[in-house]
């Protein structure tokens, strides 16, 4: 019996040497978007696989999975394995506002995922059809003020950052725009370019191609600083509109459980893809800033901002009922 005992013992530590040695990545890596494609998301989301495919002689293949305002693909990565093998392209407006919104949301931000890495801040933008009788915010605050509820705004989904932040600029201002969900940033877009709404509220990254081809005209971005991208666009305060300065975020997470040493290798070739200057030129060109930070930062992050968000919501009263 002892014999026994000791020969399992020692196969069972042989099969978790084997296992701990054996390389990672052994096979490609599926990236899901739970957006649909076109949007800053999924732009984020394929330069970055490229990058990685490089690192890890791996593909990395990104799968759009859009749907209740990301909540579809963001379950999707919740219930996988947690190998290294399925990763999330998460956004603050899904992980950090999501579960404030839904009542059955489908997933536990906290719980169900590991933060790998953030690796770009979104600067967003109010973008508007050419008909719009107004040149920025401030004329735009005028007009809804004029013609109350007569004006609306599309973004990628209920509970979204833009959403959020579009009812604060209601409750901040006094207006009544109303909201027209899609489920893409590209959707919405199409969407303000037919004149079927009359703004977006969207990521720098999304609209650019259609702001300097004139198919749409920005009216500010809602940041600290004007983005390089649209140098010329100036940002809410610069307008005349003050005290208004959101971004937003996008970030590598994996399922709950998927080993540290996965985690930490996952990030630390991130960390090398975001550093590398054609990727930075790449995303500050499409108004997003690279990051690349540590998994603990990261989490802290997501918590703070699930505190944040969740009283927005509130004061807000945004509901997906």
């Amino acid at each position: 019996m002892k014999n026994l005992k000791t020969a399992v013992a020692s196969a069972m530590l042989l099969f978790a040497t084997m296992a701990q040695g054996q390389a990672f990545p052994n096979k490609p890596i599926k990236l899901i978007v739970p957006y649909s494609p076109g949007g800053a998301a999924a732009l984020s989301a394929r330069w970055l696989a490229e990058g990685l495919t490089q690192q890890f002689k791996y593909t990395i293949v990104v799968e759009n999975h859009p749907g209740a305002a990301g909540n579809i693909g963001t379950r999707m990565v919740a219930a996988a394995k947690p190998d290294g093998y399925t990763l999330l392209l998460g956004y603050d407006g899904t992980l950090t506002i999501n579960p404030s919104v839904y009542p059955n949301v489908g997933f536990d931000t906290l719980k169900d995922f590991v933060p790998v890495s953030k690796i770009a801040d979104s600067t967003l933008l109010l973008v508007a059809n050419n008909n719009l009788p107004a040149k920025d915010v401030k004329e735009m605050i005028a007009l809804a003020k004029a013609k109350p509820g007569a004006l609306d705004y599309a973004t990628t989904g209920v509970g979204s950052t833009p959403h959020a932040a579009g009812e604060m600029m209601n409750i901040q201002y006094g207006i009544d725009l109303r909201h027209i969900p899609y489920a893409g940033g590209a959707p919405a877009m199409t969407a303000v370019m037919g004149d079927h709404v009359k703004m977006v509220y969207t990521a720098v990254a999304t609209a650019y191609p259609f702001v300097v081809s004139g198919k749409v005209k920005a009216l500010g971005v809602s940041a600290p600083k004007r983005a390089a991208a649209l140098p010329n666009v100036p940002t809410f305060s610069e307008s005349g509109v003050p005290g208004f300065d959101l971004n937003s975020w996008f970030g590598i997470l994996a399922p709950a459980g998927t080993p540290k040493q996965v985690v930490d290798q996952l990030q630390g070739a991130i960390k090398t893809v975001v550093e590398t200057p054609a990727y930075k030129e790449r995303y500050v060109a499409a108004g997003l800033e690279p990051v690349g930070n540590t998994s603990e930062q990261f989490t802290g992050q997501i918590k703070a901002d699930l505190t944040r968000w969740d009283a927005i919501v509130k004061k807000a009263r945004i509901s997906a009922n």
